[in-house]
C-alpha cells in the first residue's frame, strides 16, 4: 500500500472509528451520535485540472462504476460553485471556473472507511486553493457538512471526538497506534444499517473519560454481523488473534497494536488462512491528516 505522504496528487485518507454510539435521533431523520474518528495512512488520491473559461465538472474515476454526476466529488465542486454564487450580487451571472476531477480509488466502497467523504473534503480544499476562492475552514466546514456528516472530520483533519451528527468535533489526542485492517470484500449499505428498525438509538451519553477506559462499543456490529453472514466469519477469524473491532457501519474490520512490528507480525498470522476475496492491510494511525500536509504545500509553492 502506497504511504499516503508519497504523492504530488491530492490524498483522501480513510478514517476508523473507534467506537460508535448513538444516542438519539433527531426529527429530520439524522441520527445523534459519539464517536472517536481516526484518521490512518490509506489513501485515495485525486488529481485535478483547473478550466478558468468553463463552469463544467468533469469527472473520471479508476473505479468507473463510481463515474456519476451523484458522486460527492462532483456534488463537492458543485457546491462550491452555488456558494461563490449566492454571494455575487448578480446571482445570474456565470461562474467560470470549472475543473477535470480524477479519483484514483483505493479505499473499499461501503467499508466503514470513509472513503467517499474523504473524497469530497479533499475536493472542497483542494479545489478552494486551486481556484483561488479564499473560502474559511469555517466555511467550508458548513459545506461538507451539507454533503454528508463524516465530511466535515476530513476538513478539520485532525483525530476527533465527534458528537452531534458527527459534525460536533473536538480535536483529541491518541496514542500513537498501528492498526490490522481487515475487509471482508462485502459492501455494507450504510442507509440500511442506519435506517433499520432493530438498531438501537438510546445510548446513554458517555465522556472521553469513558472512552480512555475501554467503556465503549460499536452499535452497529450485532446488527451488521447478523444481516451480513460474511461480515461475521471475518469478525469469528479476527477475533482469534486479538479484539476485533469494526468501523462505522461496516464491513471493515480491525485490531490494534502498540507497534508496526506487532501489527506486521500479526498480519502474517492472518493471512495464513484468508479466503482469497479478503485482504488485510496494515495502517498507522495518524494525529494529522496528509491532506493538511499537501494543502499547506501548494499554499507555499
Amino acid at each position: 500500500m502506497e504511504d499516503c505522504s508519497s504523492s504530488q496528487a491530492w490524498p483522501a485518507p480513510a478514517k476508523l472509528n473507534l467506537f460508535l454510539h448513538i444516542t438519539g435521533q433527531r426529527d429530520n431523520g439524522y441520527h445523534e451520535l459519539q464517536t472517536v474518528f481516526q484518521i490512518i495512512d490509506y489513501c485515495d488520491y485525486l488529481n485535478f485540472e483547473v478550466n478558468a473559461s468553463s463552469s463544467e465538472i468533469h469527472f473520471s474515476c479508476t473505479n468507473t462504476q463510481l463515474e456519476s454526476s451523484d458522486n460527492l466529488c462532483v456534488q463537492a465542486a458543485l457546491a462550491l460553485q452555488h456558494y461563490v454564487r449566492s454571494k455575487r450580487d448578480n446571482k445570474s451571472e456565470p461562474v467560470f471556473i470549472g475543473a477535470n476531477i480524477h479519483l484514483d480509488k483505493n479505499i473499499p466502497i461501503g467499508a466503514g472507511l470513509g472513503g467517499g467523504s474523504s473524497d469530497a473534503a479533499t475536493c472542497l480544499l483542494a479545489l478552494n486553493n486551486l481556484w483561488k476562492l479564499n473560502l474559511t475552514r469555517k466555511v467550508l466546514l458548513e459545506i461538507g457538512a451539507k454533503l454528508g456528516a463524516d465530511v466535515p472530520v476530513f476538513i478539520l483533519g485532525q483525530n476527533a471526538w465527534a458528537e452531534g451528527i458527527g459534525d460536533d468535533l473536538k480535536k483529541i489526542e491518541l496514542d500513537p497506534t498501528w492498526y490490522l485492517l481487515l475487509y471482508p470484500g462485502v459492501h455494507v449499505s450504510s442507509q440500511e444499517i442506519y435506517s433499520s428498525r432493530q438498531l438501537t438509538r438510546d445510548q446513554r451519553p458517555i465522556t472521553i473519560a469513558d472512552f480512555l477506559a475501554g467503556r465503549t462499543s460499536n452499535v452497529m456490529a450485532t446488527l451488521v454481523l447478523s444481516n451480513y453472514p460474511v461480515v461475521n466469519k471475518a469478525m469469528d477469524y479476527l477475533s482469534q488473534f486479538g479484539e476485533a473491532k469494526m468501523s462505522g457501519s461496516g464491513s471493515s474490520l480491525f485490531l490494534a497494536f502498540n507497534s508496526e512490528k506487532q501489527a506486521r507480525e500479526s498480519s502474517f498470522e492472518v493471512s495464513a488462512k484468508l479466503p482469497k476475496e479478503w485482504s488485510v492491510f496494515v495502517v498507522q494511525g495518524l494525529a494529522c491528516s496528509p491532506l493538511l500536509e499537501r494543502l499547506a504545500s501548494a499554499q507555499i509553492s
